[in-house]
């Protein structure tokens, strides 16, 4: 861990290891408030390592594209689940979500954003796990 906090964007820790917090975000049709969900992750500034684990449900509108253009621009923050039909309300559901909860299995906590949602405080992650810790 970093004694003072830096953006999760320049962690040197950029391989799969082992992360304290993972966040935690569902999709769909989120075209109008993704950026901002994304950017709000992005600019966290922690003194440990994050990864931002999206489960996107085949959105009919851009969402997809905006999350893929992030992953590219940060392969070592995200670990997106892409969809390829929509899945709330189907019986495929519970199978198709598992993957996106099992990438949360290593991480201490879990902070959870919708993707319509943002968070506007740069230190929120680190205020939470240090009250928590």
């Amino acid at each position: 861990m970093l004694t003072k906090p830096i953006p999760i964007t320049e962690h040197s820790l950029k391989h799969k290891t082992n992360k304290l917090v993972s966040i935690s975000c569902v999709t769909y049709n989120h075209e109008r408030f993704i950026r901002d969900c994304l950017e709000g992750f992005l600019m966290q500034k922690t003194t440990f390592s994050v990864k931002i684990v999206i489960f996107e449900d085949c959105s009919s509108d851009n969402t997809a594209s905006i999350i893929r253009e992030y992953q590219e621009r940060y392969p070592y923050l995200f670990e997106v689940f892409f969809q390829s039909e929509n899945t709330w309300g189907k019986p495929i559901r519970k199978k198709a979500i598992e993957p996106y909860f099992k990438a949360h299995k290593d991480s201490k906590y879990i902070a959870l954003c919708e993707g319509d949602d943002y968070w506007s405080d740069p230190l929120k992650l680190q205020k939470q796990v240090d009250f928590l810790e």
